[in-house]
């Protein structure tokens, strides 16, 4: 359901709780791609909003690469989730990109246009068996060859829903809807029963939920997006009956995941999508709502999740590359991954790691049992935002199916021009 790839950076990591202006003439690095030699020197490492909950947990990596290759000195650096497309634009222009990045593929993909991102296939393709081939292939970006971000953490998770309001609505609560068609009946019944009280989703559909959908984004060339079709506008269409309905919260236009994740905590929503870490939260902040608590997969018509991929990109430009290249594998090795995934709820994208009984046997609690689902789901998940898909491009989006809901225009007329401008935004990008 309606979500994005930060709310897990940020809820799923965080939790606890971005478009780039670099454009260049086009793919591969500016830099050479020898990352040979010897390890050496001072390089720095930027976070993505980690510092706050898991500084023990990086500084003792840190040490130990220190530690392994005597001569390295690492510095840290963390930025905060608000603004970090911003920071990352601003550092490309002024030449001042760290030497190792933490990225998501949408970041990746301006950075590896203007020959910013080294290109690993080149530099560091013997590690590419190390990692599932899906999230290998999740920093490559489409009119460019090459890999631009060495995979790191993974996440999906489940929807989960409010039995008793399930309930209240005459609905079987355990029969949670398993389709689309099932979930929007679900929600028209559930604001009829309630007379538009009790919402069944909290945010306005994003990219990724078109895809789910089974809408096709992009054509194969990655020149043109293609969201616009008659699925799409089926698919908004639904949306515009729940948001008539009461179905859709009424503040679902300006929505973000925190309030919309607010708004399921106080029994105002009956459906949120989340991971294994909300569970926890739930326990302590609702515990009414916890007892109530209904745990679904996500609903797709294609038959493959959507997969969040978070990596770690080395400046093409970085005076130290073989420094940056072995470090940012060593942060991505499967021994430190299946450390990181025991410390918060993500998931390693090294391969074999998800066979680890961590990720495979039930011990009877709901914390496990969303774990070992989410990790069997991962196994054939899509990261189903385009990797050309800005921020900027997520805003005109936005904006659109706003007007769609509002009654303002047709859904076909907000799809044809959130494709028109996505479309002219991909152009400018180079």
């Amino acid at each position: 359901m309606p979500t994005s790839r930060r709310t897990f950076a940020v809820a799923a990591v965080a939790a606890l709780v971005l478009p780039l202006s670099a454009c260049g003439s086009g793919g591969g690095d500016g830099g050479s791609t020898d990352a040979s030699g010897k390890v050496e020197g001072g390089i720095t490492f930027q976070t993505w909003n980690l510092r706050a909950n898991f500084k023990p947990y990086f500084e003792d990596l840190i040490a130990d690469f220190e530690k392994k290759y005597p001569g390295t000195h690492v510095k840290w650096v963390d930025q905060p989730g608000e603004g970090y497309a911003d920071k990352i634009s601003a550092d490309a222009a002024g030449g001042t990109l760290p030497d190792v990045v933490n990225v998501s593929p949408d970041l990746v993909a301006p950075l590896a246009k203007a020959g910013l991102a080294l290109d690993l296939d080149k530099a560091a393709g013997q590690y590419e068996k190390e990692y599932l081939e899906g999230a290998w292939a999740s920093h490559r970006v489409p009119g460019t060859d090459g890999t631009y971000a060495f995979p790191w953490y993974l996440n999906t998770g489940p929807l989960f829903y409010n039995k008793s309001l399930f309930e209240k609505a005459g609905l079987d609560a355990g029969q949670p809807p398993k389709t689309y068609d099932e979930l929007f009946d679900a929600g028209l019944r559930i604001a009829e029963k309630t007379d538009g009280e009790v919402a069944t989703l909290a945010n306005v559909p994003t990219i990724e939920d078109f895809g789910r959908y089974g809408v096709p984004l992009m054509n194969k060339e990655g020149t043109n997006f293609t969201f616009n079709d008659a699925k799409g506008v089926e698919f908004l269409t639904k949306y515009k009956e729940l948001y008539d309905a009461k179905a859709l919260d009424a503040q679902a236009l300006t929505a973000t995941p925190e309030s919309a994740g607010k708004k399921f905590l106080t029994g105002a929503v009956a459906m949120n999508p989340g991971s294994a870490l909300d569970l926890a939260n739930f326990k302590k902040q609702a515990p009414n709502l916890y007892e109530n608590i209904g745990i679904t997969d996500q609903i797709t018509s294609t038959g493959h999740v959507n997969m969040y991929v978070m990596g770690l990109m080395v400046n093409s430009q970085s005076p130290r590359k073989p420094a940056a290249v072995a470090f940012a594998h060593f942060v991505t090795d499967a021994a430190h991954q299946m450390s990181f995934a025991r410390q918060v709820a993500i998931f390693p994208s090294t391969a074999g790691s998800l066979d680890d009984p961590y990720f495979t046997k039930e011990d009877g609690t709901d914390e496990t049992r969303v774990r070992v689902a989410a990790a069997k789901s991962l196994k054939t998940a899509v990261n189903y935002t385009p990797v050309l898909f800005s921020e900027q491009m997520k805003t005109e989006l936005r904006n659109e199916v706003a007007k769609a809901l509002q009654g303002k225009q047709s859904p076909k007329e907000a799809l044809d021009n959130a494709v028109k401008a996505c479309d002219r935004l991909l152009q400018q990008q180079g």
